[in-house]
């Protein structure tokens, strides 16, 4: 009998072995690809400020505020849409995100003035709103626990292939000239268009369930669609947890984590949103050329990632290598000040390098410390405050160029916060906090 119930669960667990494997097969390339394409969309106006500047008006002011504004839409319009992705499901939700987001980037081809400009960035982030949630909400729907993880991994590797890649992407179609548009024009319009075919074909590719899959044998929906339940209602069994906001707010260390994970995207969208300005002072060069340089950051910073994590995965103190990380970022931020143009280029490679490591080995130390019926909401928080990052630093960034001609006085402060975050990673807690703490108290007795 206990022959029969070992290979019963053998049986069972080879044929979900199976339905994850074809999972991840089916849709974790084209999640990476959207989130590519996603991520091109967004940072793309970095490499055609001069362009906007020259036929626009735009100056450095302006493109900085515009850049950031993206940021403002898509933190106000992030909660309304995962709230509309629970009720009509991510399959259609993700669909309508691509559709227009790209018609929005593929709108950017047409602006005539700044307030076009600042119109169609705050558009963009509204539209935006809602797509990793929902790519999130997606696999919960079809993978267990234990797979989630490493496919959530895959698909944000998405972004450092998009800032391998859009840079000489970006660089080629500024070289489009023709039908009454400029090369810039071209460049807004067929990435923008991309997407909007793409979502297309993301609607036919993904299914809404896994009982409507058809590249999956119906022993291998059921015990998918079991695994799934079953966690559920071991999750739904455990005593229910509602985060205070006000809890959150008050804790010492969710307080410390925010700063950190700020103070991280400071730099990040700092080199994103100027990097290619940056470039264009080494010398004459072409937008190709731009693109192929502002490449050369971003594929160092991939082998620095990968390194990092091999550290600290063998050697652990993960604060220690976070700090490490942040002290290399700060190094590379304060000696691109000291000399010229190309001197600057070679230090931002290092600070890239130190920067994007420091933001892939800051999670762990927040979800070590937090219970995981919390640790949702307590991450979409850090996610927040971090990505008020991506309108601080282009908006100062570009007020500093305006009024003095330089952004040296931005590249000390980026130097400075990243020294003090590498300060304060040590006072972050990484052994687990009670949820409890940080929940609402349903019946507690109040005190006079």
């Amino acid at each position: 009998m206990k022959t029969s119930v070992s290979g019963m669960n053998e049986g069972v667990d080879s044929t979900l072995a199976s339905a994850i494997s074809k999972v991840k097969r089916h849709v974790l390339p084209l999640f990476v690809i959207m989130f590519i394409v996603n991520y091109i969309d967004r940072v793309n106006i970095g490499f055609v400020r001069t362009h906007m500047e020259h036929d626009l008006g735009i100056g450095a002011a302006a493109y900085g505020f515009g850049a950031g504004l993206f940021f403002i839409g898509y933190a106000l319009f992030e909660v309304p849409s995962n709230v509309l992705l629970q009720k009509v499901g991510a399959r259609i939700w993700l669909t309508r995100i691509m559709l227009t987001w790209g018609l929005v980037a593929a709108g950017m081809a047409f602006i005539q003035n700044e307030t076009h400009f600042y119109i169609l960035r705050f558009l963009l982030g509204v539209a935006e709103a809602g797509f990793f949630p929902g790519v999130i909400y997606y696999f919960t729907r079809w993978l267990p626990g234990a797979e989630r993880g490493k496919a959530i991994a895959i698909f944000l590797s998405g972004s450092a292939v998009a800032s391998l890649i859009s840079g000489p992407l970006s660089g080629l179609l500024l070289q489009i000239n023709g039908l009454g548009l400029h090369g810039w024009q071209w460049m807004y319009f067929i990435e923008g268009m991309f997407s909007v075919g793409l979502c297309v074909f993301v609607w036919f590719w993904l299914d809404a369930k896994p009982h409507d899959a058809k590249w999956l044998t119906r022993a291998e929906q059921d015990a998918l669609v079991s695994a799934i339940d079953d966690e559920q209602k071991a999750r739904e069994a455990a005593t229910p947890i509602r985060p205070s906001m006000g809890k959150l707010l008050k804790d010492r260390q969710i307080i410390l984590f925010c700063l950190i994970y700020f103070f991280i995207q400071l730099t990040i969208y700092a080199a994103t949103f100027w990097l290619p300005s940056i470039i264009k002072k080494m010398g004459e060069m072409s937008d190709f050329q731009v693109g192929l340089f502002n490449s050369i950051p971003w594929l160092l910073s991939i082998v620095g990632m990968y390194a990092f994590a091999a550290f600290s995965a063998k050697w652990k103190h993960q604060q220690a290598w976070v700090a490490t990380a942040l002290l290399i970022a700060a190094a590379g931020m304060f000696m691109s000040t000291t000399g010229g143009p190309i001197f600057a280029f070679v230090a931002i490679c290092f600070a890239a390098l130190g920067f994007k490591s420091a933001s892939s080995l800051f999670w762990p130390i927040p979800q070590a410390y937090l219970d995981a019926r919390i640790a949702a909401a307590v991450i979409a928080l850090i996610n927040s405050v971090g990505n008020l990052g991506g309108f601080v630093a282009p908006t100062t960034f570009g007020l500093l160029e305006e009024h003095t001609g330089s952004i040296q006085g931005g590249l000390y402060g980026l130097a400075a916060t990243s020294i003090i975050a590498a300060i304060i990673v040590f006072a972050a807690r990484t052994t687990p906090k009670p949820a409890a703490d940080l929940a609402v108290a349903e019946a507690a007795p109040k005190h006079a």
